[in-house]
């Protein structure tokens, strides 16, 4: 799951504890959270759009089939006009903190790592704020969070890409 840190960081789930995932407005991201989430599902807490981005901490699916109140919000940037309370088009997940990582990350570390090879988020154009990593992937990631990162002479160059909001 990708945040801005600016806007929802790993800090501020380390605060809050528990959020409710809301804002995501793209059909697909929605469905894996509506359809495919189960409580106790692991979630790797991404910062996008960051100096650099990379996986900062762990979560947990806390509660599935949440209904995205920003959708009704008409102060909201979320706000959904055609959106009714009766038939919500806008479903979610509570999140809780499972873990800040010891460091961040880094996209060019994750890039640069032949256990991640085919990792979908990692492809170019994958750009989903929610996405669904395999079991192997994401052992690997918590594995190289306990690691000194690799060093940024022996990682190829990343290619510069935006990175969808939470």
């Amino acid at each position: 799951m990708k945040s801005e840190p600016d806007a929802f960081g790993i800090d501020d789930l380390v605060r809050v504890k528990v959020e409710p995932w809301t804002g995501v407005r793209n059909y697909q991201a929605r469905n894996f959270m509506r359809d495919q989430m189960r409580v106790g599902d692991r979630v790797l807490f991404y910062h996008s759009n960051a100096t650099p981005p990379g996986v900062a901490g762990l979560a947990r699916v806390a509660r599935t089939g949440v209904v995205d109140a920003t959708q009704f919000d008409p102060a909201s940037p979320y706000y959904d006009p055609a959106s009714r309370p009766d038939e919500p088009r806008w479903i979610c997940v509570d999140v809780e903190l499972e873990r800040k990582l010891p460091r961040l990350v880094a996209l060019d570390e994750l890039r640069a790592s032949p256990a991640l090879a085919g990792m979908l988020v990692l492809a170019r154009g994958q750009r989903l704020s929610v996405q669904p990593v395999e079991a192997a992937h994401y052992k690997a990631i918590v594995a190289m969070a306990g690691r000194a990162p690799v060093a940024a002479a022996s990682a190829p160059a990343a290619k510069r890409g935006r990175s969808s909001a939470r």
